[in-house]
């Protein structure tokens, strides 16, 4: 099978970031495969570098200073000088209060820290990346809440929390993740970021995504509607296993190619407007699951309006989330989409929860520290005041 173009990412096992040195040998065997294959056979291919950010293995996370961010920002430092073209992350600040929000279903929770802590974090780690990938001539790509919406979406699919809230946790994603893009990320998105599309109304800026492919590592409502707005359409870990038809990363590899091809066909006007395959995909998915429903690109551009509409991050949360649950009301009314009647209680409960907190950040903040476990996290960290 031919394949013309590529884009080869590399996510470090956290021992590898724990050892740049690793991550480094790594990068150079990559990139030099890559060029070598190349010169044999015209194949052109990038390589997305993705340091794991290690920060969140110590307890509570140290995540302005110590061994887990020095040893992140080295390895961003040694991947790059070896010629990684793109730098990445899965960061993590405010999971670590994140996780129990979402387990108790807790919206005030998962705003405090999504658009509160993880807009910090964000900021404070985006531009050191920011200023690495610019002094070695590396593209800063982008950040994804996959340690926050996928984890909603893995406890829906697990039935440990209703598919409703998981819904409307996705389009707050996009709040703490634009805080790339607006401190100098130019993308293309990393594919686990299913809030990709949001991102992409709001900057314009390229973005990857994944689905049905990415079914090697991870089973998704979203399958087909995730490719409907990518620029690059990928796959996700996958092992090296012995299939009958190959080695799996392989196999997988021409699954790639063949729904690109098709995709690339699209494109082309031949076969009608290409918005007729995309809106395939879109409806083939969209009222199975309200996850999917609400990225139809219809309400991708209802919620970067309000977004980008809204005064500061925490407004941006808090107006995102009200919005999610009026989209999906109507999505639910309008048989547009499938919600169990019992879930309809919980759009209730998080439009009452979201409209009785305080109209300010610093009123808020103050609220939400007298209530969470502030033994699980370092609030001086996120510049909050503790005392």
């Amino acid at each position: 099978m031919e394949c013309g173009e590529i884009v080869v990412e590399f996510e470090t096992l956290p021992e590898m970031t724990s050892n740049p040195a690793w991550a480094e040998e790594i990068c150079k065997i990559l990139l030099d495969k890559m060029h070598q294959e190349y010169d044999k056979s015209g194949l052109k291919s990038v390589l997305r570098m993705t340091p794991n950010d290690n920060r969140e293995m110590e307890r509570p996370p140290q995540m302005r200073s110590g061994f887990y961010l020095d040893k992140m920002r080295e390895t961003f430092d040694r991947t790059a000088l070896a010629g990684a073209d793109m730098l990445s992350i899965e960061s993590v600040g405010g999971k670590e209060l994140h996780d129990d929000a979402l387990l108790m279903c807790d919206i005030q929770g998962v705003l405090f820290s999504q658009c509160v802590l993880g807009v910090r974090d964000m900021r404070f780690i985006w531009e050191d990346i920011c200023s690495i990938a610019e002094a070695n001539d590396s593209i800063a790509a982008g950040d994804t809440a996959c340690g926050f919406g996928n984890t909603a979406m893995m406890l829906a699919h697990q039935r440990l929390i209703p598919k409703v809230f998981a819904a409307v946790v996705r389009p707050i994603t996009a709040v703490r993740s634009l805080v790339a893009y607006e401190t100098g990320a130019v993308g293309p998105g990393k594919d686990c970021g299913y809030e990709n599309p949001i991102l992409k109304a709001i900057t314009g800026m390229p973005m990857s995504m994944e689905g049905k492919a990415a079914s090697c590592a991870h089973l998704s409502p979203l399958g087909n509607i995730a490719a409907a707005t990518c620029d690059l359409w990928s796959n996700e870990s996958v092992q090296n296993l012995k299939l009958l038809g190959g080695f799996a990363p392989t196999c997988s590899l021409e699954q790639l190619e063949y729904d690109c091809r098709l995709m690339n066909l699209a494109l082309t006007h031949n076969y009608g407007p290409p918005q007729q395959y995309r809106d395939m995909m879109v409806d083939s998915d969209s009222f199975l699951d309200p996850q999917a429903y609400v990225l139809t690109p219809d309400n991708v551009i209802t919620f970067a309006d309000t977004i980008v509409n809204a005064s500061d991050y925490y407004q941006a949360g808090k107006e995102v989330a009200l919005k999610a649950v009026e989209v999906l009301r109507d999505g639910h009314s309008r048989q547009l989409t499938q919600i169990p009647g019992k879930d309809m209680s919980f759009l209730d409960m998080i439009e009452n929860s979201v409209k009785t907190m305080p109209e300010s950040e610093d009123d808020f903040i103050n609220q939400m520290m007298g209530v969470v476990d502030t033994s699980k996290f370092r609030p001086k960290d996120y510049g909050i005041n503790d005392n």
